[in-house]
């Protein structure tokens, strides 16, 4: 079988190791199912990131919805990240590291009242706003509060991502962002709205996206928008092209975050504004693994199971998007032959898996399994169902380890439960 390998994430003489940790090591302390991420490997995307677009004004903005854990949210705030933030409790969890409310933006399809008071209370970069609607209720909260509201609007392109359907978010078709007509509507009857102040144009096409050329074509209409408006006298402060960038999971072919800013600064050079980015999966993904315990081994005819102790509570990906996860042992043992198995978990439902028909080591009741790729998108997403335990997390520093987020106990389920 294949083996996935990252820069901080590799085999050492045939063990799995985190950094400079051994991930057997952080089993024995800790059990599993067990979240475990490589800080390195988030300062290292993160600056790469960085770096790819130096020669432009630019802004990173963290997507913490890939992973919200306070300490991941604030290895990217010391970087100088600011922070996108999609509900009030994501504002809540990021005002928690502290970082300055005008490096916040609040984003969200259907942002309540209190999230939108909230935001202006916080005094966050901007708000982005999705419909005509929200428009008109922020500037009815902003009056209320005697204040301008720095808004943005969400445009949808209408181009084709090309990822999966679930997470793309730039077709007419979804329900993301204002078209751009209705958007041009909106900011050309900009003084109706006395408590708005408009700051910037927004896309954010999807996620897990593999070619630049749909991030090309948004970026092109975008700019087309934007020479509108500024030939009607609205200088915009700032152009926001959103995440999306894909990682590699399996055998993408995607492109790096060079080409990346090879193919777009000489787009973006021709904005008089500041160009900001949302990347979260890019910045995570890669950087987190799910360490997970073989209990059984079965056979039901000619279909072979190994059945491990983590389950889609804890990381959901495969059963919603049949989302690609690398799975391999955390010991490269000799003289194993490769088999060909479900990889599934104990909750009960079918399509609690991780994997179907892969070909794998072959792996021993009691010994242990590392799930790839398992930083984004993975405890964001676990949930209690069947009355489980959400995991630990471990953040690895080098030969530093902290845990950041221990073990719910059962206790943590009843919390503030009543028997009546």
């Amino acid at each position: 079988m294949n083996y996935f390998e990252t820069e901080f994430i590799n085999y050492k003489n045939n063990e799995l190791f985190i950094e400079n940790i051994k991930a057997s090591e952080l089993i024995k302390q800790f059990g599993t199912p067990l979240y475990v991420y490589s800080k390195n490997h988030f300062i290292n995307q993160y600056k790469k990131f960085d770096n790819a677009f130096s020669e432009i004004d630019h802004q990173i903005f963290y997507a913490m919805k890939s992973n919200f854990n306070l300490s991941v949210i604030n290895t990217f705030v010391k970087l100088g990240s600011g922070v996108d933030v999609n509900s009030e409790g994501e504002l809540f969890r990021a005002l928690k590291t502290g970082i300055e409310t005008s490096k916040i933006i609040l984003t969200g399809v259907g942002k309540t009242k209190d999230e939108i008071r909230l935001g202006l209370e916080k005094k966050v970069l901007m708000i982005k706003a999705e419909s005509e609607e929200e428009v008109e209720l922020i500037n009815k909260i902003a009056s209320e509060k005697n204040l301008v509201a720095p808004v943005a609007l969400r445009v949808n392109p209408d181009v084709d991502a090309k990822t999966h359907p679930y997470i793309s978010t730039g077709l007419s078709k979804n329900k993301f962002g204002i078209d751009s007509a209705t958007a041009l509507s909106i900011y050309r009857r900009r003084n109706q709205y006395k408590h708005i102040q408009f700051t910037g144009i927004d896309m954010h096409i999807g996620s897990q996206i593999t070619t630049i050329e749909p991030f090309v074509e948004a970026i092109s209409k975008m700019s087309e928008l934007y020479f509108t408006l500024l030939d009607e006298g609205l200088k915009l402060n700032h152009f926001d092209v959103g995440g999306g960038i894909g990682v590699q999971y399996n055998n993408e072919s995607s492109f790096t975050i060079e080409e990346f800013a090879e193919r777009t600064i000489p787009l973006f050079k021709r904005l008089d504004c500041k160009i900001l980015f949302e990347p979260g999966r890019y910045l995570t993904a890669n950087g987190g693994v799910l360490l997970t315990e073989v209990l059984y081994n079965k056979q039901n005819g000619e279909k072979r199971f190994v059945i491990v102790d983590a389950a889609m509570n804890d990381l959901l990906r495969p059963a919603i998007y049949q989302a690609y996860h690398h799975i391999q042992p955390i010991i490269k043992y000799e003289g194993r032959n490769d088999i060909v198995a479900d990889i599934v978990g104990p909750v009960c439902e079918t399509g609690d898996y991780f994997a179907r028909d892969r070909k794998i080591a072959q792996t021993l009741s009691g010994e242990f399994l590392a799930i790839m790729s398992s930083g984004a998108y993975g405890m964001t997403m676990a949930s209690n169902y069947n009355a489980r335990r959400r995991p630990a997390e471990i953040l690895v520093d080098e030969n530093k380890v902290i845990v950041v987020r221990s073990r719910e106990t059962f206790e943590h389920l009843l919390w503030d439960e009543k028997v009546f």
